[in-house]
């Protein structure tokens, strides 16, 4: 039997007990189906090594080695990851686009007794409609940016507009990413692809007749680009914005941006990035104050001297929607200011 996608956001999959990816591990890295498990029946190697045969030698030698490599993987997924499932488990499997892979591992759990599914067109037709959907038509959300410049806690402020009842997507937090040449973290960041993905779980099951809180962001999020959609929506979006002193602004990054104060050495090598914007003497003056953890110090000249112009020039004509003023921006103050700018985000809805 075949499945067949419908409307990508309504997570029409989540009807099964299982998705199942059988792609090799790295087609599953870059991109799957949201809450898909990867059970390779071909590793990345063995996927490499039948394709080159396949293509040198011929198709049905390449098959006969596939086949028995996909039995062989199949196996040892049953018997690590199945057999605890009863006569009632319905799976749904899927490879690249539907073909070999899905239907070979399908088959054996069909015989096992399983009530399998094959997704219609493989992973490529999940990929087509995800790019439907955030390339070819407008985002079904309306959306309302939370914007001020550098430090106003606009991250730490999402989660606690969520649980004061605000439908919140936090793009860095998707992205892995905190938006500036500084905002690498830790984890890498997504594939675009999976970064796609991640952004239409983001959004389902959100209630598309009230509006979604996003961070006011560029087009870009470290080395990922926001999708068209998206874009489209930001661009015109009304802004709730916050409006800090430089003074709370650098006492909060000095406290946010900890991760980089145990790596003087690397933060050193990120500001040289900064040289051909800022030039030789100003970049110096901040890496000597990084090596000699002036870190409030160092916020402060970085958003006087970098961020703030950079916002103001990037910043579009036109009053904000509304503003909300924080005088300090410690941790005991947010939600304070959160319940403020929940009663700005009412007067914008």
């Amino acid at each position: 039997m075949g499945f067949e996608l419908g409307d990508i956001w309504q997570n029409e999959w989540a009807r099964f007990d299982q998705v199942i990816d059988v792609r090799a591990p790295a087609e599953f890295a870059e991109d799957h189906l949201p809450g898909a498990v990867s059970m390779p029946v071909l590793s990345d190697a063995e996927r490499a090594r039948v394709g080159t045969i396949y293509a040198q030698e011929s198709p049905f030698a390449a098959r006969k080695i596939g086949a028995a490599l996909v039995a062989r993987n199949a196996a040892a997924h049953i018997e690590a990851h199945l057999m605890g499932h009863d006569g009632g488990w319905q799976p749904l499997v899927y490879c690249w686009r539907g073909g070999q892979r899905s239907g070979s591992f399908a088959t054996i759990l069909r015989q096992i007794g399983w009530r399998v599914e094959v997704l219609e067109g493989g992973y490529r037709s999940y990929r087509r409609a995800v790019v439907a959907a955030l390339y070819d038509r407008d985002l079904p959300f309306r959306l309302i940016r939370l914007d001020g410049n550098t430090g106003t806690a606009k991250t730490a402020l999402l989660p606690l507009l969520a649980v004061r009842g605000a439908q919140v997507v936090d793009l860095e937090n998707l992205a892995r990413h905190r938006g500036s040449i500084l905002g690498a973290v830790a984890e890498d960041q997504p594939a675009q692809k999976g970064f796609e993905s991640a952004l239409m779980s983001a959004f389902r099951g959100l209630d598309p007749t009230r509006p979604v809180v996003v961070e006011a962001e560029s087009s870009r999020i470290g080395s990922l680009r926001l999708p068209p959609a998206l874009w489209r929506a930001m661009s015109g979006a009304p802004r709730v914005v916050i409006e800090a002193p430089l003074e709370a602004r650098a006492r909060f990054l000095r406290v946010a941006y900890s991760d980089l104060q145990t790596s003087r050495g690397g933060l050193v090598d990120l500001l040289e990035g900064l040289r051909p914007l800022r030039g030789r003497a100003l970049v110096e003056t901040w890496q000597e104050q990084a090596r000699a953890g002036e870190w409030e110090a160092l916020a402060a000249g970085l958003m006087q001297h970098h961020y703030d112009p950079a916002y103001a020039r990037a910043r579009e004509a036109g009053a904000p929607a509304a503003t909300v003023r924080a005088e300090r921006l410690d941790g005991g103050d947010l939600p304070g200011l959160a319940d403020r700018v929940m009663a700005a985000l009412a007067q914008v809805e």
